[in-house]
């Protein structure tokens, strides 16, 4: 199973994708999809968009977990995330990919156990997990694969739960 991780945001949107073999989390490709700050709102949507196709069609995942907005304190910030996180689903959507999503404490508590783990915790989980040499950064692009491997806890919990009813 192939799985996309999405930390959304419009300046840095986080990618991660995974495979998993077995008991195995193999890390395929991670980064961050970037967009200037001076860009205007509707080109910058373009680049992400172009992007993320690219991404689509070049790794081919069978599913996409994307993290669910929390509270901003910024609400002009938060619209236009949530904006760009419906094209994002939109365009997982259009590519045939099942779509999860997870609250930032489910994705701390999938990964580290801990449900209020601070960064620092999550991103040597990653490390850890994927047997990485480094912390991905910037952050964006560790938070994505945590998503991505929340996802996969969470899918072997639901498979384990249906199998025993």
């Amino acid at each position: 199973m192939r799985i996309l991780g999405i930390d959304p945001g419009y300046a840095l949107i986080g990618y991660g994708i995974i495979d998993v073999v077995g008991n195995t989390l193999k890390p395929v490709k991670y980064g961050c999809i970037k967009t200037e700050a001076k860009t205007n709102f509707y080109s910058r949507m373009i680049t992400i968009n172009t992007e993320l196709k690219e991404l689509l069609k070049e790794y081919s995942p069978n599913s996409m977990a994307i993290e669910k907005l929390f509270f901003a304190r910024n609400t002009t910030t938060a619209l236009d995330v949530a904006q760009v996180r419906g094209a994002i689903i939109q365009e997982g959507l259009n590519s045939g990919l099942e779509i999860f999503e997870y609250t930032p404490n489910e994705v701390k508590l999938a990964v580290t156990g801990y449900g209020k783990a601070d960064k620092q915790q999550i991103q040597q989980m990653i490390k850890s997990l994927l047997n990485l040499k480094e912390v991905p950064k910037p952050d964006d692009t560790a938070d994505a694969l945590a998503i991505a491997i929340c996802h996969n806890n969470s899918y072997r919990i639901k498979a384990l739960e249906r199998k025993n009813v």
